[in-house]
């Protein structure tokens, strides 16, 4: 295989800095959401990314929507708390503070749920999307 004279070799030292620039900015996208294009001075993905991702999880918590706690007594329970947990800090402070207790009885309670669900998700497919923005693989 040939490689392009005007290409500089891949030294490791540039491999591993890559590597660490990569994981620093997936851990950035899974603990505040946008935090991750922020950190790859992507401004413009990052404030929609953190704007709409906590807004959806506010919303949630606003529809008397319930946060689930690690609970892996079954298979739902189980995905359910994975898709809150996506949420990163915002999910670690709402049960640090007691939000999202949940009122089943209230008629908005299923789509409060279904807000911090989604929320959760996005932002577990906002850390791919960093992923492949620091990898080179998306402009």
């Amino acid at each position: 295989m040939e490689t392009d004279a005007t290409q500089p070799a891949a030294s490791p030292a540039g491999d591993a800095l890559s590597a660490l620039h990569t994981a620093g900015a997936c851990a950035a996208a899974a603990l505040i959401p946008g935090l991750g294009h922020a950190v790859l001075r992507r401004w413009d993905r990052a404030l929609v990314f953190f704007s709409a991702i906590t807004l959806m999880f506010l919303l949630g918590i606003g529809l008397d929507g319930r946060v689930f706690g690690a609970d892996f007594t079954d298979l739902f329970t189980t995905l359910k708390f994975l898709a809150d947990a996506g949420s990163g800090l915002l999910y670690l402070v709402s049960r640090a503070q007691g939000f999202g207790a949940g009122e089943p009885t209230a008629y908005t309670y299923d789509f409060g749920n279904v807000f911090i669900y989604a929320a959760g998700l996005l932002n577990m497919l906002v850390v791919v999307d960093a992923f492949d923005i620091a990898r080179g693989r998306k402009p």
